[in-house]
């Protein structure tokens, strides 16, 4: 890599930080990365944690990026419907190199027809919803399908970010990054995938997100709506 390389993170108002800090620190390592925080309004926008990140300039003003990476979070629904979110997201995808996606971000690429026919990785509880966008759902935490790799969820974006570096760097690289990271997970507990965790542990984490079902349920449907409506081809 000799020329800059712009990634680009397509944020909006409630994103869950961790999804795209967690591959900001990765890719900040690539050779020549350029990377910027981006939303339709630009200025600030406050993660769903309360966090709130600065500077964040308009998607509109971005020209073109060689990487997209579109994070998830509880302002998924709000996203989903933001027609000039999907229309940035949907014209930089057209042309980055990779297309990448961390948690319901996929979600976003899917609403945004980035996803027409490909394999893609979400967040457990909200994985199904794909198949209402003719995305074939797949429970690895790392997905790939051409040049769009998608991640499950939230932490899942460090393991994304780190494979992509392997394609772009090299896998030397790619350890380099990992070992300076110190990214060695070691969790202690053996529940963060629900094949794993206990019954009642799966049903505390499910009626903590029964609050939202219905709504995301609702809003992926509209937007499936919404894509096969008449329009300009994607």
């Amino acid at each position: 890599m000799t020329a800059d390389f712009p990634v680009i993170f397509a944020l909006y108002p409630r994103v869950t930080q961790l999804d795209f800090t967690g591959p900001f620190e990765v890719f900040a390592r690539l050779p020549n990365a350029r990377c910027i925080l981006a939303s339709v309004q630009g200025g600030t926008v406050q993660a769903d944690g309360g966090i709130s990140f600065d500077r964040v300039v308009r998607l509109s003003d971005v020209a073109e990026c060689a990487l997209l990476c579109v994070p998830g979070g509880f302002g998924t629904v709000a996203a989903m419907e933001d027609s000039a979110y999907l229309a940035e997201i949907r014209r930089l995808g057209a042309r980055a190199r990779f297309v990448t996606s961390v948690c319901t971000g996929s979600l976003l690429l899917a609403a945004a027809g980035l996803l027409r026919g490909k394999r893609a990785a979400c967040h457990w509880a909200w994985r199904e919803l794909l198949s209402e966008f003719g995305v074939t759902p797949d429970p690895a935490r790392i997905v790939r399908d051409g040049n769009v790799i998608t991640g499950g969820g939230v932490t899942a974006g460090i393991d994304m970010a780190l494979r992509v570096t392997a394609e772009i760097a090299g896998v030397d690289h790619a350890e380099t990054v990992q070992l300076a990271m110190e990214y060695a997970p070691e969790p202690p507990f053996d529940s963060g995938r629900p094949e794993r965790a206990r019954p009642e542990i799966i049903a505390a984490a499910r009626k903590r997100l029964d609050g939202i079902r219905d709504e995301r349920a609702a809003a992926v449907r509209r937007a499936v709506e919404a894509l096969a409506a008449p329009r300009a081809a994607i």
